[in-house]
This record gives structure tokens, C-alpha cells and sequence, in this order.
């Protein structure tokens, strides 16, 4: 009988296909997982927004994987709710973004300074200077904000708090 965690350390392979320096398990967009018989298996999975163009390929590859793996009946169900949020992303992967050159997003995602025009300082991935700027709320992806350092003048993607 095959259980969860081995479900798991198989997904864990799959890289999220926007940052493949992450697994999409390290994104936290698995939610769930249920076996139903050694044959059959039955994920929910969360995109990281509602709009989210990876999520297409994300599911492309739970499938691969799980069929490369003996799994012939899969089901895949997106839910919405609770919504996606940065706290699901663990620490270890947090850093994995950092060394990558993604600044990874803060511990919480209470941050509203966003409501009051205060824009928060960024340390740079690469030099961890302080001394950032805001140059856009979209980066290479709408998950995320681009900034540049004022001391190595390196441009940097910022993993926004959700």
C-alpha cells in the first residue's frame, strides 16, 4: 500500500514551472491528497492566484509523475478555498528563492502597506542591502514585484506577500 508520504516525495520532484529552483510541494500548492486504492489517487490543488497560467502545466506534471508511478485513475480538483497565501512556503525553500536571486517573501502575510502608500524595504537577494527601490508591483510573473538594489544596481524579483 503506498501512502501520502511517499506521494509526496514524488511530487517533491516536480519543479513549480515558473521557479524551477522550488518543487511545486515547497510552493505549497498540494493541498490534499487521497488514495483510494493503489491505482487511484485524488488531489486538490490551489493556484497561487485565480489566474495563475502554470497551473495548467502543474497539473501536466502531477499527472506525468503519478502515471510514471503506477497511478492509472487521477483525479485533480483546483479549489480556491482557503486562498493560496506565502505562508505556505517553507522556510527552506524561502531561501532557495534568496540564493536563486528571488527576494522570498516575508514571514506573514499581514503586511497591508500596500493600504497606506508605505512601500516596505526589500533586502536585495544578492548583496542583502536594505537600500532598495520599488520599481514595479509586477516582476517577471504577477506574483511578484520588481525592485532594484541602490547598492549593487541589481534588478531583483520580489515573491509579494498573499
Amino acid at each position: 500500500m503506498i501512502s501520502k508520504e511517499q506521494i509526496l516525495s514524488l511530487l517533491s520532484e516536480i519543479p513549480d514551472p515558473e521557479i524551477p529552483v522550488i518543487s511545486i510541494i515547497e510552493l505549497g500548492v498540494i493541498r490534499d491528497i487521497s488514495i483510494i486504492d493503489n491505482a487511484s489517487i485524488s488531489l486538490k490543488i490551489t493556484p497561487t492566484y485565480s489566474g495563475c497560467p502554470a497551473m495548467k502545466q502543474i497539473e501536466d506534471d502531477v499527472r506525468k509523475k503519478l502515471t510514471e508511478n503506477g497511478f492509472t485513475n487521477i483525479t485533480i480538483i483546483t479549489i480556491y478555498s482557503p486562498p493560496w497565501t506565502t505562508d505556505w512556503i517553507n522556510a527552506e525553500a524561502k531561501e532557495k528563492l534568496r540564493k536563486y536571486g528571488i527576494a522570498p517573501p516575508e514571514n506573514t502575510t499581514e503586511d497591508k502597506s500596500w493600504l497606506t502608500g508605505k512601500i516596505k524595504s526589500i533586502a536585495c537577494p544578492r548583496c542583502k542591502s536594505q537600500n532598495t527601490k520599488l520599481i514595479s508591483q509586477f516582476g517577471s510573473t504577477a506574483c511578484k514585484a520588481l525592485y532594484q538594489c541602490s547598492e549593487c544596481l541589481e534588478p531583483f524579483d520580489y515573491f509579494k506577500c498573499i
